[in-house]
């Protein structure tokens, strides 16, 4: 599959540039004529993705390519997360320019650059600046930008076809089901887009869901965000396994990126699955999982492994040896009961238990404080890609009826977007669906 293959040539072009709506809203809403209105003799509306900006230090990688960065990425250890509704009055025309200013905007701050022709200090004096300048200085860190479309994006909650794209919605592309136990705050939950930055520095990816999000103003409006550190998943092997926040490894068994097999029939949409514009993108499921740090800090370390079904320390399956032991389920212990508990995290979420399916699996550690009764509000922000939702599907309905760690655990915020494929230089994420 080709870079040619991904995008419809018929489909609009983005612009090198951001659109004037877009500068508007990094200039902030009233200043039409200031800032903006005054600067037309230098070139304003020019915001190239040649830019001035640093982009020495740190790894970089692509905004444009065959598939959108941040899914088998080596992930980073830092993410801000956001979802967007598109404004009641937006037109299709508005969703076009909204991605094409994303793209272009995106672009530029995966390779270390400001946004705007000016960035955040080069510009009118008397406006805001078009950068809001926190990235200064910094190297490129890393940085990916994915962009997903909700199932409201198609057809919203009323049934309208608000952008003439409900024909080319994704068969599967629908509100995940009520899994047992779930307890989802609708402030957290769903989402016509979303935007997830990655990045080895939290500074770089809080800037651009900030700068973004200013892009975004009149057509576009934050719905819901979420920051996570720490990376609870590899998805290289050139990664170390990170542990989550009851202290074990988390993500041993994850499809890597150095796996073609399984990342071809596992995460990739393929071009026999339709749509076809769909094709070498993926569908990314975001998860708000609240533990309860403290009941789990009072567990026994013999509960806690049984629970999980491996070791804490190791990583190893109870059924013995190193980290990456195959488990063997079929190994028995005291009273002839199987070493790994047939209700464990790890013998439920393994492919032997879902009829092979598999997900590759990106998710972060969050802490957003305590709440009103003095607990933390911490957790696992959960994202997986999947070539069909229906994978998480199987394997989360699994584990929400029998997971022996679900008394720890509430699913509190949630979201199913499809993930295009990468952008061509020249184009914008996403343009195959207005073809």
């Amino acid at each position: 599959m080709t870079d040619d293959s991904l995008t419809d040539d018929s489909a609009p072009a983005a612009p090198q540039k951001l659109s004037r709506r877009g500068l508007l809203g990094l200039a902030g809403a009233g200043v039409v004529g200031l800032g903006v209105g005054v600067a037309g003799d230098r070139g304003v509306l020019a915001a190239t993705a040649t830019a001035g900006g640093s982009t020495t230090g740190g790894t970089s990688y692509p905004f444009f390519g065959a598939h959108q960065s941040g899914i088998v990425t080596p992930a980073q250890d830092r993410l801000h997360f956001a979802a967007f509704d598109m404004s009641s009055t937006a037109t299709r025309a508005d969703l076009i320019e909204l991605l094409q200013d994303w793209s272009t905007a995106a672009a530029l701050m995966c390779q270390g650059k400001p946004v705007g022709e000016f960035g955040a200090v080069d510009g009118p004096y008397d406006a805001p600046p078009q950068d809001t300048g926190e990235a200064l200085d910094l190297p490129t860190g890393g940085l990916t930008i994915t962009i997903g479309f909700g199932p409201t994006l198609f057809v919203d909650a009323s049934g309208a076809d608000r952008f003439g794209i409900a024909s080319k919605r994704p068969t599967e592309l629908t509100e995940l089901p009520h899994f047992p136990a779930d307890d989802l705050d609708a402030q957290r939950t769903g989402g016509d887009l979303c935007i997830q930055a990655c990045s080895d520095d939290p500074q770089i990816a809080v800037h651009a869901i900030r700068n973004l999000s200013r892009i975004a103003f009149g057509r576009a409006s934050l719905r819901w965000s979420q920051l996570g550190f720490g990376r609870t998943s590899s998805t290289s092997t050139s990664q170390v396994t990170p542990r989550n926040l009851f202290g074990f490894k988390d993500g041993t068994a994850n499809i890597k990126a150095e796996e073609p097999g399984k990342v071809s029939t596992s995460v990739w949409v393929n071009s026999a699955d339709a749509p076809a514009w769909m094709a070498g993108g993926s569908y990314l499921v975001a998860r708000r999982i609240r533990m309860t740090i403290e009941t789990w800090d009072r567990t026994a370390l013999s509960e806690q492994e049984k629970i999980i079904g491996r070791t804490k320390g190791e990583g190893a399956p109870l059924s013995g040896g190193t980290e990456f032991t195959a488990p063997d389920f079929s190994v028995l212990g005291r009273a002839d009961k199987p070493l790994i508990d047939t209700d464990s995290h790890v013998r439920l979420a393994h492919p032997d238990s879902n009829a092979g399916s598999e997900i590759l699996r990106r998710g972060y550690n969050f802490v957003d404080g305590n709440d009103n009764l003095g607990r933390l509000d911490a957790g696992l922000f959960f994202i997986s890609y999947q070539r069909s939702p229906a994978q998480f599907i199987d394997i989360q309905m699994n584990l929400a009826k029998n997971d022996l760690m679900n008394e720890y655990i509430r699913h509190v915020g949630s979201g199913l977007f499809a993930v295009p494929p990468g952008a061509k230089k020249g184009s914008y994420v996403g343009a195959g669906l207005f073809s």
